[in-house]
């Protein structure tokens, strides 16, 4: 990893514009955040290969969502019953 992209992640405020999603409501760019998150630590425990990558969606997830959303998400991922595709 990078020094510039460690610079990056600890140095991050909130969220960078997206262009996926140029709209004021920005659910979908939060569940999508949330997503990538989880798919790159599948993807890299997998691997075997450092995690550290996946901060990022983390951070960006943790300021664009409501707390109660990620908590609920986080129990329906222990349950099985979450309906994103991870």
């Amino acid at each position: 990893m990078s020094d510039n992209f460690e610079d990056q992640i600890n140095n991050y405020n909130t969220a960078p514009f997206d262009a996926r999603f140029p709209n004021t409501n920005q659910t979908r760019n939060c569940f999508q955040n949330y997503l990538d998150f989880h798919r790159c630590n599948k993807a890299l425990s997998d691997k075997g290969q450092d995690t550290a990558p996946c901060q990022w969606y983390q951070k960006v997830y943790k300021s664009l969502c409501p707390s109660g959303w990620v908590n609920r998400w986080d129990e329906q991922l222990d349950n099985g019953s979450f309906a994103g595709k991870i």
